[in-house]
């Protein structure tokens, strides 16, 4: 079995106009979800796959910290970034199989559209810092194309 948990990234800071999309980082409130969501996580992944985005790394990085993981092996992925639900699922599929667990961080609308896609389970788009975990009743990440929704969480749940 085949272990996905999607997690937008948390809340991103607008102040600095000056900053190009891809650089924003996260916000004083995006530091605290991101921590309060990375502390009650009980899942230990075999893989930690970003978006290049300032705040998704952050995201990661964040959650790597609480769960013990290197967060020199986080994978970074280019097609994370302003892309389309299926440039996500591309990238699922390329994951290798050795790796049963893995957390995907990246953006809205594309993961809660990914999510909903693989699920068809979705309640709501995903909020900041959300996390769907899905289960996939495979073990080739190639054939990881529906799943059942495990868990739904988010900081204001």
């Amino acid at each position: 079995m085949k272990q996905l948990f999607l997690i937008r990234h948390a809340k991103s800071d607008w102040t600095n106009p000056e900053l190009k999309d891809i650089e924003r980082y996260l916000n004083e409130r995006g530091y605290s979800n991101a921590n309060m969501m990375a502390a009650k996580f009980n899942h230990k992944p075999d893989l930690i796959i970003s978006s290049p985005a300032i705040r998704a790394i952050s995201s990661a990085l964040i959650f790597a910290r609480h769960i013990n993981y290197n967060p020199n092996t986080i994978a970074i992925k280019q097609e994370l970034y302003e892309s389309s639900a299926k440039e996500y699922l591309s990238v699922i599929n390329a994951i290798d199989n050795n790796f049963n667990t893995v957390l995907l961080f990246a953006h809205n609308p594309t993961i809660s559209d990914l999510a909903q896609q693989l699920t068809q389970a979705l309640p709501m788009e995903m909020p900041t810092c959300a996390i769907a975990g899905i289960n996939f009743d495979t073990n080739d990440w190639k054939k990881a194309k529906t799943g059942e929704l495990i868990l739904f969480d988010y900081p204001k749940k």
